[in-house]
């Protein structure tokens, strides 16, 4: 007899069909990268400073390739070094002044200092520094030039993206916690309770979202955190009539008349029987809810009530910089839209994906 191979599980199979699906590799591919430079943003972005936030408003809207020398100054009451883990999350605070300069001649006992003029008219302003207050030089170029407040612009859209994954991740948290518990006890009780659920999604669903997300904010005021509080409730609708219909088509199932039959109590049966074998449609929504989270902060951030300054956020990027739009900055505007188009865009590529791999029909 020859003996049978063994059959691959569903989900080592699902796995396989996802890895054929091109797009979807390249926009996971896309979300790891993003999530590895938003994670370790601090120790990567040129501005280590807390919410990149080092104001030079001598370098105000450079373009892209600026370069400068300035010369670090030491400050009387440097900042206690961060640890490891307290510089991942909040950064570094600077321990130096930076002084933008044009030309320096260093004499016996000060510098005499020719510092930047932005306007190269021909005025020169000349300040005397003492040597011993002197810690030396620096030269740095800012890739994407710096915003209007004189701000490395490469380390705020980097920085951003850590705002707009945390946003989504939260949310998407939420929401399935929220979705999953009514949209189960809908689909499992029926009856009144279905009823109830029923009309509750209804009455949610047919409030225009971005408008329920704004109320909610402005009820629980400014601010991050109710930024993930307003968008995560406004987005369990759709996780609770896709687990409500999942339910009513599995409820009656073998396995789960006979966890009853044993005398297994209800919530048992639910999160044990039921849920584990629903969770691909979950998945493959959660992906596409990220997707709108992601929107919904920068729509947020844009109107000025999401995540307030100085923290960097894609959709605050645009508000402080759309008028430059028809200046000669448009970049500062345009790449933080650009950025929040390939993060949604990659999102909704592996939620098709998803989608593809876990349906044994296609």
């Amino acid at each position: 007899m020859v003996a049978k191979k063994d059959q691959q599980s569903p989900s080592a199979l699902a796995w396989q069909r996802f890895r054929k699906n091109r797009l979807g590799m390249v926009a996971a591919s896309f979300i790891v990268v993003t999530a590895i430079l938003a994670l370790f943003a601090y120790y990567i972005i040129p501005d280590p400073t807390p919410h990149a936030n080092r104001q030079l408003l001598e370098l105000s809207t450079r373009k892209p390739g600026f370069e400068v020398d300035m010369l670090v100054l030491p400050k009387e009451n440097p900042p206690v070094e961060p640890g490891f883990f307290e510089r991942l999350i909040n950064g570094r605070p600077d321990d130096c002044t930076y002084l933008p300069y044009d030309s320096i001649k260093v004499f016996d006992d000060y510098t005499l200092v020719y510092l930047f003029n932005p306007e190269h008219n021909g005025t020169v302003r000349v300040q005397e520094i003492p040597n011993s207050e002197i810690a030396g030089t620096k030269h740095q170029k800012f890739l994407l030039g710096t915003d209007q407040f004189g701000r490395d612009f490469l380390s705020r859209l980097v920085l951003g993206s850590r705002i707009s994954l945390l946003v989504g991740f939260i949310a998407v948290a939420l929401s399935l916690v929220i979705g999953i518990f009514i949209g189960s006890i809908g689909g499992f009780f029926r009856g009144k309770v279905d009823d109830v659920v029923v009309w509750l999604i209804n009455v949610v669903w047919s409030i225009p979202t971005l408008l329920l997300v704004i109320a909610i904010t402005f009820a629980l005021g400014k601010g991050i955190a109710q930024v993930f509080i307003a968008v995560g409730l406004t987005m369990w609708v759709e996780v609770a009539r896709i687990v409500r219909g999942q339910i009513f088509s599995v409820r009656e199932m073998t396995y789960v008349e006979a966890g009853k039959a044993l005398g297994f109590k209800n919530i048992r049966v639910i999160l044990r029987h039921i849920l584990p074998n629903i969770l691909n449609p979950i998945i493959v929504v959660s992906a596409s809810n990220f997707a709108s989270a992601i929107l919904l902060e920068a729509g947020l951030s844009f109107l000025g009530i999401g995540v307030q300054p100085p923290m960097p956020s894609w959709g605050s990027m645009i508000k402080e910089n759309y008028a430059f739009i028809i200046l000669d900055a448009a970049y500062l505007a345009i790449l933080p839209g650009i950025a929040i188009m390939l993060l949604v865009l990659a999102f909704m590529l592996v939620g098709n994906a998803l989608r593809s791999a876990i349906d044994t029909n296609s």
